[in-house]
């Protein structure tokens, strides 16, 4: 039996096809660095004293305050993928000293308090991607959907020094302390679409805690902003966010702890 010259080279070009491995995912990544502008700040924080009674503080603080009470600050992100599936993790640390307030204590007497706060919330969760990979640069119309679950961690640690008035026959000197670290269930997605070839809008949203780890144990996020590629692999985020936290222990007496952040993002993000 003979074989043409045709057939043979047809068979090796088989061969070699069938020889050949598929082409591997590539791994991607991100980090972007941020720091939040809180426009306004409420806080409540509620602490037992040592007389088995409650005091709570409550303050409202605008932009200038904040920054005045302010002692440290770490904010960071970053994700990698391979192929669609991925991980992320969001990893923040706020501490602010000699906060002013006002204090309720079971809501009788009033007065003035201050409180030494340190807030840490740690996020860790696995993604799925719809659509393009994550990029500075684009073409009009692309877009991504990222959809996530996972764990958030949260670190709360409050010293409240107030003197508590009952008119002006009683004036009283409470202090308290609460600590506590959990864990709440995340869910949450986030998005982006370019408008230009280095402008795109993105949203970020999500729910963790859903009252599991206490009397009241919720928090949440909502981002929308816009990104500039200032370089190939480089973006500068500007953003609107609202993040909200809310827990307390149920105890009796109890303690707990509400944060309320209404302000802006401002963020460096890079892409490798």
């Amino acid at each position: 039996m003979r074989f043409s010259q045709s057939s043979a080279l047809s068979a090796a070009a088989c061969l070699c096809i069938a020889a050949t491995p598929a082409k591997a995912e590539p791994w991607r990544s991100s980090v972007e660095l941020y720091g939040p502008v809180p426009l306004r700040l409420d806080t409540t924080t509620t602490v037992a004293t040592q007389n088995n009674r409650s005091v709570t503080t409550e303050a409202v603080l605008n932009l200038g305050q904040v920054l005045d009470n302010l002692q440290w600050i770490t904010a960071v992100r970053g994700s990698v993928e391979k192929g669609r599936w991925g991980v992320l993790t969001d990893l923040s640390y706020t501490k602010l000293g000699q906060e002013d307030g006002a204090t309720t204590p079971n809501g009788l007497l009033t007065g003035r308090a201050s409180v030494n706060v340190s807030q840490g919330i740690y996020d860790l969760a696995v993604r799925y991607r719809f659509g393009e990979p994550e990029a500075a640069v684009g073409t009009p119309g692309q877009f991504s959907l990222i959809p996530y679950a996972g764990i958030r961690v949260i670190d709360a640690q409050m010293d409240v020094s107030a003197q508590v008035d009952l008119g002006n026959i009683l004036s009283v000197q409470r202090q308290g302390n609460f600590g506590r670290t959990w864990a709440q269930p995340l869910l949450g997605t986030q998005a982006s679409l370019f408008l230009s070839p280095r402008l795109r809008a993105f949203a970020r949203a999500d729910i963790g805690g859903c009252g599991l780890g206490g009397a009241k144990d919720l928090s949440g996020k909502a981002q929308i902003g816009l990104g500039y590629a200032v370089g190939n692999s480089t973006d500068l985020n500007i953003s609107w966010r609202y993040f909200g936290l809310d827990y307390n222990n149920g105890d009796n007496p109890d303690s707990g702890f509400s944060s309320y952040q209404n302000g802006l993002e401002i963020g460096l993000k890079f892409f490798f």
